[in-house]
């Protein structure tokens, strides 16, 4: 199986000023796709040259898992965001955030500090737990809480390479800045399918 870069969901400028169009064209043009370059080189062989990403991040090691799990990461990160979307949770899951977090400034507040304080690079998820109910949790470098069971909603990545060119070294400042383009609407779908 030949892995590809998924298009994005807008123009490459259309985050502007929250993710500037140099940015995507690093992160996404650059990283995102090197990610991919480098699985389609490391799988031909192996027992995951057939596999999807999901079954290369429960089950591969090493060179394969990270750049499985990065591809996947990032793919779910850009998807998550739109020009002009919903700024805030709806229905089902904006009840269990509010229930869950106290509000929804008590999430952004608990989900924001969880991506500011994860030491080094990594990433920052909300996710559903199997028995429905929500957490935040931190996962190092090239983590995807699917290993673990969990099913993914949003996610910040906290790798350098995601805020450098805009923001130099102030995470906090990118992700505060997220929030004005993540939308809403993909995450609540996230949480119905």
């Amino acid at each position: 199986m030949s892995f590809e870069l998924p298009k994005l969901p807008y123009a490459p400028d259309a985050l502007e000023p929250h993710i500037s169009k140099r940015t995507i064209e690093f992160h996404y043009g650059k990283h995102h796709q090197g990610y991919v370059n480098n699985l389609n080189k490391l799988v031909p062989g192996t027992k995951y040259e057939n596999a999807t990403l999901e079954q290369i991040i429960k089950g591969a090691e090493g060179g394969i898992f990270n750049n499985g799990a990065q591809v996947w990461n990032h793919s779910f990160y850009f998807a998550t965001f739109s020009p002009a979307g919903r700024r805030e949770p709806y229905d089902k899951l904006g009840e269990l955030i509010t229930g869950t977090f106290g509000s929804f400034e008590g999430f952004k507040e608990e989900f924001s500090n969880a991506a500011a304080t994860l030491f080094g690079s990594g990433w920052a998820w909300l996710v559903k737990k199997s028995d429905g109910t929500l957490d935040i949790i931190q996962e190092p470098n090239a983590g995807n809480p699917l290993r673990s069971g969990l099913f993914p909603l949003l996610t910040i990545d906290v790798w350098e390479h995601a805020y450098y060119l805009d923001y130099q070294n102030s995470r906090p400042l990118y992700i505060q800045s997220l929030w004005n383009v993540i939308d809403w609407e993909v995450v609540v779908n996230r949480y119905l399918a």
